[in-house]
């Protein structure tokens, strides 16, 4: 062990000359802790509401989404469409058109978004897995066209699903405005089922049967979109850049996380902007060990004038207080650690904490990342560090000299 840190080490934990600074000291480290286990906790907590928001969004979201560069719609007799089916890894894709359109049922009214599928929806994405009541169905019956709603409209316009004789009326501006002295189209839908990622979405989408919104548009073999389903076990950025090149330069290609990234991106924002007020409540924290060391100092400078007489450096004697502040930061960091992790078992185990009801889950969702624990070690080491620069600068000050009384 070297010479510095066996001599850090015994002033840490060896006897001083007043019992104020371990006081002093070890309120510093349980600042530390406090902090290393506040940090690492709060980190994981907004990584456990990434992932789960990131789940549902799995059920509604493809895996890959094409969209036209400019304009909304695009034919689908494009070459490239029956191309997609020849792609290694491509194992389903669906034709899509959505538009805003006003909803109504009752004397309730949204506005809200259409979105039309074809019959391989449901291969492409896992919508009947968010499915909360009733069924999937696009199909036509007596009462109706048949659709799917987001449960933030149903519970907006009031909707029974079970009420077959009160449609679900989708007004869109009337394309042919020219021809027919109308300013809007109107297609009654019956509600099959209500569906729910728990997101915007849910209070946005009604989903029905590719044919009958695109009738409805007046956009006859047209999408907004294509959407694409990837086979098990592949490399989805290769498959990506495999279909870039079929579409073209036309059209965009988004994977799924792309297709929110502004949600992402306000997640992260949301997480860091916690990081880095934990961090300045941390630095409040760090000025305790900075007393700490200074009191040391203070009370080690006849020691620290024996070992410069013996041959200590003033580069050893700073070195030693570096060392000595790594040491109180390490330690609060490992004990708030070793907090952080009991913890998050119990949680992720038992659910010690409840969200409020009226959300999908019980308890906080929480998941720790070893990414954000070595940042939390980096800072709370680089901090507790910068801290023993005073100490150590007065250290080095110490005289050589030891005055005989």
């Amino acid at each position: 062990m070297p010479i510095s840190l066996q001599i850090a080490y015994r002033y840490l934990f060896g006897k001083k000359s007043t019992n104020a600074i371990n006081l002093i000291t070890g309120i510093s480290v349980l600042g530390i802790t406090i902090g290393t286990a506040a940090l690492i906790l709060i980190l994981s907590v907004f990584n456990g509401f990434e992932g789960l928001m990131t789940g549902y969004l799995d059920k509604f979201n493809p895996d890959l989404k094409i969209e036209p560069l400019e304009g909304k719609f695009f034919y689908t007799d494009e070459e490239w469409i029956a191309g997609l089916s020849e792609i290694e890894g491509v194992s389903s894709h669906s034709i899509v058109i959505e538009e805003v359109a006003l909803l109504e049922y009752g004397d309730n009214q949204q506005i809200g978004i259409i979105k039309g599928v074809d019959e391989r929806y449901i291969e492409v994405t896992d919508i009947e897995a968010a499915t909360r009541v009733g069924e999937v169905d696009f199909t036509d019956s007596e009462f109706g066209t048949n659709c799917i709603i987001g449960r933030g409209v149903s519970n907006v316009l009031d909707v029974s699903f079970q009420n077959k004789y009160t449609p679900l009326k989708v007004y869109v501006p009337n394309r042919r405005k020219k021809l027919v002295d109308k300013d809007f189209k109107m297609r009654p839908m019956l509600v099959s089922g209500v569906f729910s990622i728990q997101n915007e979405r849910d209070n946005q989408y009604v989903i029905s049967s590719y044919e009958k919104v695109s009738s409805l548009l007046d956009l006859y073999d047209q999408a907004s979109s294509v959407e694409i389903r990837l086979g098990p076990d592949l490399d989805a950025d290769q498959v990506k850049k495999s279909v870039e090149e079929l579409v073209g330069t036309d059209y965009q290609v988004k994977n799924r996380y792309e297709q929110d990234e502004s949600f992402l991106k306000i997640m992260n924002i949301e997480k860091w902007s916690s990081y880095l007020i934990f961090t300045f409540t941390l630095l409040l924290i760090i000025f305790n060990v900075i007393g700490s060391l200074w009191m040391i100092v203070l009370d080690k400078k006849k020691d620290l004038s024996v070992l410069q007489s013996l041959g200590a450096d003033k580069s050893m004697i700073r070195k030693i207080f570096y060392i000595e502040g790594g040491l109180i930061s390490f330690l609060g960091f490992f004990v708030g650690f070793s907090v952080a992790m009991i913890f998050y078992l119990l949680q992720k185990n038992i659910g010690l904490i409840n969200v409020p009801e009226g959300f999908a889950i019980a308890n906080y969702p929480i998941e720790m990342h070893w990414g954000d624990v070595t940042i939390v070690f980096v800072t709370v080491m680089i901090l507790g560090i910068a801290a023993s620069i005073p100490a150590a600068s007065r250290a080095a000050r110490v005289s050589p000299y030891v005055r005989v009384e």
